[in-house]
């Protein structure tokens, strides 16, 4: 919980802490993203104007390293600053002041959305995990590096396997084409949004009719419905 007005601050920490959560606060950006690298929280709840690093800062530097979602509290309520919040990455945008009892449900909403036991190959050691990723006609056997679609075996490019890789294992979570080329292409490469629309484009061919289930998320970037 990353909110510089003390009392607000407080106030939050016993309604999440009354639904059952684990909390941990923090006061300014700085001190958050330093919390967060001593100790992986499911997820954030970010204020949006905080001292020294603000809340956007944050929000984009955690989408370049971490897969956590992310909610946004902010007094800012026109839909440009709505827009801007999910381009940096935030999952949900909750604008002060608010009904306290809607956080908790916020939170619960998004925490079933996402499962945290699945994460990256990567991250969760490829070589050894031999889960399959299924979701429908779709099979991801990340041992093999292989994809099967209704049984048939798909030919994909790395990058196009990096990408549905992501995906599958985060439905229904919209990713910015900004965490996209960080996390897929990495920072030092030099690649436009032009060239992630692209790869979305080709990998959708590949999977036919389920390559529907990859959503343009307007304004933001792409999203795997479940």
């Amino acid at each position: 919980m990353v909110e510089d007005e003390v009392a607000l601050n407080h106030v939050i920490l016993e309604e999440l802490i009354a639904a059952g959560y684990e909390v941990r606060q923090a006061f300014d950006g700085a001190t958050a993203l330093q919390m967060v690298e001593e100790r992986l929280p499911n997820l954030v709840i970010l204020d949006w104007m905080l001292p020294g690093v603000d809340g956007l800062a944050v929000c984009r530097q955690l989408r370049r390293e971490h897969l956590m979602p992310i909610i946004m509290l902010t007094a800012r309520s026109e839909e440009v600053d709505r827009v801007m919040g999910l381009e940096v990455g935030a999952d949900d945008y909750l604008v002060k002041p608010f009904a306290m009892r809607e956080l908790p449900a916020r939170t619960r909403a998004i925490l079933r959305r996402f499962d945290f036991d699945t994460q990256l190959p990567a991250e969760r050691s490829a070589e050894t995990d031999q889960r399959p990723i299924v979701n429908g006609p779709l099979r991801i056997e990340t041992w093999r590096r292989r994809v099967l679609l209704d049984g048939a075996e798909v030919d994909l490019t790395p990058k196009e396997w990096d990408l549905l890789v992501l995906f599958a294992c985060n439905p229904g979570r919209a990713f910015n084409r900004e965490f996209l080329i960080e996390r897929i292409w990495g920072g030092d490469y030099e690649v436009f949004d032009r060239a992630v629309d692209n790869h979305m484009r080709r990998l959708r061919q590949k999977l036919g009719a389920f390559g529907d289930r990859i959503e343009t998320v307007r304004g933001v970037g792409y999203r795997f419905v479940d």
